[in-house]
């Protein structure tokens, strides 16, 4: 079903790899709310991925850019709003890579050339980007910025290793950005804290099967799933949601408030 929610509006979208990524249900999910907009991805993810497919689908271009580099992104910015036809409105951010977590390292036996590696893209690549929007004055007025995290930025998920540490520096910058880019410009900056989620990149977490299940034991509404944070995303893309800013909001069926649930209690009580 569709509302036109985004009728009329621009925009980037960050990191559709293929048909389980939340960017890639997102920017479906935006054509279909009458959004026209550009993808980008790093070059050697668009060539592990799919992203020509979903180009074709969404009538969109596809603009290569690596979104730890600063020149890349200036390039991508200003040949949007060539494609587009003027400013942004919506922006994307779905990045995240942990060099540490791939190699298999400890959190207690982080190898720091790849810490930096994963922070740059994780984290920093946030600030890059909001940066080089504001810099450019490249966003329309009430334009908004969204990037996916996650909650072991709050609490310890062990196996989540610096990851966490990267979505703790990534929602402080939304905050921090969003302080700015409110004042100056009526840009609002969100994250969204989403559900453990079975997408490419997810799936890089040790345990992460038994974890889902956990959590969806948790949550009184179930885990909230790769689509459903799409339109969550689409919702605070829209005008229905001008001044919601430097939040981070939970879309995670309740988890994040769940102290603990019968189902998981039942596991630990043993009938006498």
């Amino acid at each position: 079903m569709s509302y036109n929610l985004l009728k009329g509006k621009k925009g980037i979208i960050f990191g559709a790899l293929d048909e389980n990524s939340i960017a890639w249900k997102t920017a479906i999910k935006a054509h279909e709310e009458g959004a026209t907009f550009v993808l980008t991805n790093a070059p050697i993810a668009m060539r592990m991925g799919q992203i020509k497919e979903l180009a074709e689908k969404t009538g969109s271009e596809i603009i290569p850019a690596d979104a730890t580099n600063v020149e890349d992104l200036e390039n991508l910015v200003e040949k949007a709003m060539e494609i587009l036809g003027g400013k942004i409105d919506f922006v994307l951010h779905s990045i995240g890579m942990s060099i540490n977590v791939r190699k298999g390292r400890h959190y207690t036996d982080q190898k720091y050339d790849f810490t930096d590696k994963g922070w740059d893209v994780s984290a920093l690549s946030f600030h890059k980007v909001c940066q080089t929007l504001y810099q450019k004055d490249a966003m329309n007025e009430w334009g908004s910025i969204v990037a996916l995290t996650y909650m072991a930025a709050q609490r310890v998920f062990p196996d989540y290793n610096d990851m966490a540490d990267n979505k703790a520096y990534l929602e402080s910058i939304a905050r921090s950005f969003g302080y700015f880019y409110g004042k100056q410009k009526n840009v609002r900056v969100n994250t969204i804290s989403q559900s453990p989620t079975p997408t490419t990149a997810g799936q890089g977490v040790k345990g992460f099967d038994g974890f889902i299940a956990y959590a969806d034991k948790m949550s009184p509404l179930g885990n909230a799933t790769a689509q459903e944070c799409a339109d969550y995303t689409i919702s605070l893309f829209s005008d229905l949601t001008k001044k919601v800013t430097m939040q981070n909001l939970f879309h995670d069926g309740g988890f994040s408030n769940t102290g603990v649930s019968n189902e998981v209690m039942e596991k630990f009580m043993t009938e006498e």
